[in-house]
């Protein structure tokens, strides 16, 4: 008798996770340490995966540490580059040896797994290297969440506003992951200027016509305006853009960002894991969910003031 073939190797099972990325300074990784903090709350087994070569000081217990492999420090002493072109190195010898990610993630099959990813903003708009890791991770069977942190401070000025919606169009379509804009900072909103409108306006991007009559009365944009029209234009043709705001330190806000990203995944939790939600969002805050108050302001820009952020910024 002839011998029976070998089975077909089985399918790894799936994983789920976000890739949180986002220009320095978004605060991502403060995220990272805010959500597996609150997620492990939850009960969900949380890995950190730290894939930016230029982060120091990781502020939270890093499972996989790409800095393992390759750091920006030796990349621009040994090659003579400036920091971006040391990252873009970086990234680009992360994707030649993927073999190594992938051993390295293997230990940790049954966690949620949250992605601490670069800021460089050209890395997702359209440079590959960062792009064909989130492919290969899909084909190891991971479900990703692409979770694009914005600094709040942009809504207070309409040209950076504008600025920002084409960013993040940009990375929604060059990425092509399920996709959460995410406004971060929102307890140091009012730091940063009065906003023009309601802040539904910015975070359902409504009609950005308004804007450009605020930027028609600035002298330095006048003659931009009709370009910022174009753009205006672009944004809203596609309809993709909105945001999702975030305060890290209130539980609420957390909670509703976890089920922006669960949603977009498909990420479906269990009967535990929704007892635990009821059990925290009915406790007092600050008794089961406690995210050390200096790590939420240790990306403030200089000089930001220390002015109190009015209860209601928490309830939007």
């Amino acid at each position: 008798m002839s011998a029976r073939p070998a089975p077909p190797p089985a399918a790894p099972s799936l994983r789920f996770g976000q890739v949180v990325i986002g220009p320095a300074g978004s605060g991502k990784t403060t995220y990272c340490r805010g959500m597996a903090e609150f997620l492990g709350l939850l009960g969900r087994k949380v890995v950190v995966v730290n894939l930016d070569p230029a982060n120091e000081g990781l502020p939270y217990p890093c499972a996989v540490d790409v800095s393992e492999l390759v750091t920006l420090d030796d990349v621009m002493d040994g090659l003579q580059l400036g920091p971006n072109g040391g990252l873009l190195y970086c990234m680009e010898y992360l994707q030649a040896n993927l073999d190594w990610l992938q051993a390295k993630l293997q230990p940790h099959a049954d966690s949620y797994f949250l992605f601490d990813c670069p800021g460089q903003v050209e890395l997702y708009t359209h440079q590959n290297s960062v792009k064909n890791i989130f492919s290969q991770l899909a084909q190891w069977n991971f479900r990703l969440t692409a979770v694009h942190l914005v600094d709040s401070h942009y809504c207070t000025d309409p040209a950076k506003f504008i600025s920002v919606l084409c960013t993040s169009l940009s990375t929604m379509l060059h990425i092509e992951l399920p996709h959460v804009n995410v406004l971060s900072k929102m307890d140091l909103i009012e730091q940063y200027g009065k906003l023009a409108f309601n802040l539904d306006y910015y975070t359902e991007v409504l009609d950005l016509s308004y804007l450009l009559d605020h930027l028609a009365a600035d002298p330095f944009f006048r003659k931009f305006l009709r370009l910022n029209e174009k753009l205006a234009e672009v944004i809203q043709d596609y309809g993709l853009v909105s945001f999702v705001p975030l305060n890290v330190q209130d539980k609420e806000s957390m909670m509703q960002v976890m089920r922006v990203v669960d949603k977009a995944n498909g990420y479906c939790f269990g009967d535990l894991e929704e007892r635990n939600i009821q059990a925290l969002m009915s406790a007092a805050v600050g008794v089961d969910f406690h995210f050390d108050a200096t790590l939420g302001v240790q990306e403030r820009y200089v000089g930001a003031s220390d002015q109190t952020v009015e209860d209601e910024v928490r309830d939007l």
